[in-house]
């Protein structure tokens, strides 16, 4: 029948892109739905009639029903969750009148939802199994939590929630565990920790243990329902997959730099045993697959950085529970948890350091690789052909790697600045000076990668600038490392924070030949371009090129071109204008015959008809 599925897709479907009150709406909506498939729908301005009971043989004969109450219980739980989000965000809160409405609605929900339960109990007619009905026991356990917690009865309040988290424990087993665990992280587990908190529990107590306490061993019905799914639901053998860790396993201390401190919270316990579990996983996974490529080995710590994260997150939330309490700073509470904050997020990013470590391949990428990978297998004539090929990767492939190099190493030292502004790590200058040399250790690896980009496109001057820079980083951190006392991690242990003296002395000693060969590489392209200026062309004379310092001194055999050469010079226009006149060219008269003409003229108008006068003035006018 699917009751937890059908209940949470509806919420989902409607809170995402609204509030209580429009899944109130869409719940109405869905039950003249429901009843008009059942045939049971009053007519419009029909008389109303009281409906009929629903029953185990009317369940058996159609499941529509279960459909039917489930979207009833919603409808009175969305409208009491809807009156109960517009009025928490007033001045007076909740005022007496609308606490009862809530009350009232959240005691049908849960009325109806005992029916369902009473209807589905009768296994002989109703022809529900086990999974269903523990599914209806724990949805009307969960609205008659909601229901106690508003009416502030805490004790019972606790005992609903342990009920229902006992039950999904055990139904997470059976599949789709997903969809129980969000339900158990989201609802179930912060009502429980209230609850018990309401109660004066202890915060060290895990939720878990707090379950177990509170489930009511009394009902032996439900006990052997449970027992049916999962035995090891109520001894608390199913925790250990469902939640963050083993409750009986969880350490109670924590060690920062030679200082141990108390755990004060139990999530924050039951998330460091699952940061423990995850290590000892994930030494297991890089050591069973050597072979395997940077990306398969670098997905090996997807659970140690989840189970990291969730460590942070814990911690975190219990600092802003005791900060909301009003716990002072110096309270020794406040400052285990603080130490705490610190070393839950120095072992976060130092595994995130360690993954961009194994992504950069070996020796953290200080090795050139521009092979082809060997990932796919080929045939023995394929193999033939491709001895012939060139294994080398085109310029474009090996600038690619190159700059995703480069963007994991800026990447660790972004986490390496991050850890500095962490709560008592700048008063620590043993571990800010361990700090100074990873940065220079992986700048210098950046540097380097950058370097070869440089120096594949032909720019050796900046690769050689780019790689002196990379040995003075390198070689900062080779002193600073020799000099200081080595913390390194274990030989065989994953990759992290940690670097090595070995691995800090192999790029010194590779970056120091890498600085000799482009010293060569540069003075002989110098060399070059020397020899190819003198071979192109003669130079200039030295009149032509007075506007340059003769730094290899004065040719005076090349003062001036003689004998001189024609060649164009450079006039003002004026010149040209000048110079228009005195012209001839083809087709036309030249300016000394014209003037001769003119002078000719008035001889022959004297013999001719007179001459006109001419006009003076602007377009004729005038005198």
């Amino acid at each position: 029948m699917d009751i937890t599925s059908f209940i949470l897709q509806g919420r989902d479907n409607a809170l995402v892109y609204g509030d209580y009150a429009t899944y109130h709406s869409q719940l109405s909506k869905q039950l003249l739905s429901s009843r008009k498939k059942l045939g049971i729908a009053s007519r419009n301005r029909g008389k109303f009639h009281k409906p009929e009971a629903i029953t185990s043989q009317r369940i058996a004969e159609n499941n529509e029903y279960v459909h039917l109450l489930l979207l009833t219980s919603e409808r009175a739980w969305a409208q009491a969750m809807s009156m109960k989000a517009a009025h928490a965000t007033g001045r007076k809160g909740i005022a007496g009148r609308t606490k009862s409405h809530i009350v009232s609605r959240l005691n049908r929900a849960t009325q109806i939802a005992h029916t369902l339960v009473e209807a589905l109990s009768e296994t002989a007619v109703s022809e529900a199994s086990t999974r269903d009905i523990l599914e209806a026991k724990a949805y009307e356990a969960l609205v008659l939590g909601a229901l106690q917690f508003e009416k502030h009865s805490w004790q019972a309040c606790l005992q609903s929630y342990a009920v229902a988290r006992v039950i999904y424990t055990a139904l997470t087993t059976t599949g789709k565990g997903d969809l129980y665990k969000d339900l158990l992280a989201d609802t179930i587990d912060p009502s429980l920790r209230y609850a018990a908190y309401q109660l004066k529990a202890p915060r060290t107590i895990p939720i878990p243990t707090i379950a177990h306490k509170a489930f009511p061993d009394s009902d032996d019905a439900l006990v052997q329902q449970i027992n049916e799914i999962d035995p090891g639901a109520l001894s608390g053998e199913s925790d250990v997959n469902t939640s963050l860790g083993n409750p009986d396993k969880a350490p109670s201390t924590i060690t920062w730099r030679s200082r141990e401190v108390r755990i004060e919270d139990a999530q924050i316990a039951l998330a460091w045993a699952s940061v423990n579990v995850a290590k000892q996983n994930l030494a297991e996974n890089l050591a069973k697959g050597k072979s395997r490529s940077p990306r398969d080995a670098a997905a090996s710590y997807d659970e140690i950085l989840t189970a990291t994260q969730d460590a942070v997150d814990a911690t975190k939330q219990a600092i802003d529970e005791l900060r909301a309490e009003g716990i002072a700073q110096s309270d020794p509470r406040m400052q285990s948890l603080q130490i705490t904050r610190t070393a839950v997020n120095f072992e976060m990013i130092s595994w995130r350091i360690g993954r961009n470590r194994v992504l950069t391949g070996d020796l953290d990428g200080a090795v050139e690789e521009h092979g082809r990978s060997k990932a796919i297998k080929k045939t023995e004539t394929e193999a033939k052909d491709d001895e012939s090929r060139p294994t080398e990767l085109p310029i474009s492939r090996q600038l690619t790697k190159l700059r995703e190099k480069a963007a994991l190493y800026d990447g660790t030292l972004q986490n390496l600045e991050s850890i500095k502004e962490l709560p008592g790590v700048a008063a620590d200058e043993a571990l800010t000076t361990r700090l100074g040399v990873f940065v220079s250790y992986f700048s210098a690896l950046k540097a380097l990668a950058i370097a070869r980009s440089h120096a594949i496109i032909g720019n050796v001057a900046n690769a050689l600038a780019l790689i002196q820079h990379a040995f003075d980083r390198c070689d900062f951190a080779n002193k600073q490392q020799s000099s200081g006392s080595s913390t390194s991690s274990p030989a065989g242990s994953p990759p992290n924070i940690e670097v090595s003296i070995d691995s800090i002395k192999f790029l010194h000693g590779l970056i120091n030949g890498e600085l000799r060969r482009h010293q060569a590489i540069v003075h002989v392209d110098n060399l070059r371009k020397e020899e190819l200026e003198k071979s192109t062309a003669a130079p200039a004379p030295l009149v032509e090129r007075l506007h340059q310092y003769p730094a290899g001194g004065v040719d005076l055999t090349n003062i001036v071109e003689f004998p001189p050469k024609k060649a164009l010079i450079p006039v003002k226009p004026i010149f040209l204008d000048v110079a228009w006149n005195y012209i001839a060219y083809p087709g036309k008269t030249p300016a000394s015959a014209a003037v001769a003409v003119e002078t000719s003229t008035p001889a022959v108008e004297t013999t001719g008809e007179p001459a006109k006068p001419q006009k003076k003035g602007w377009f004729g006018f005038g005198r």
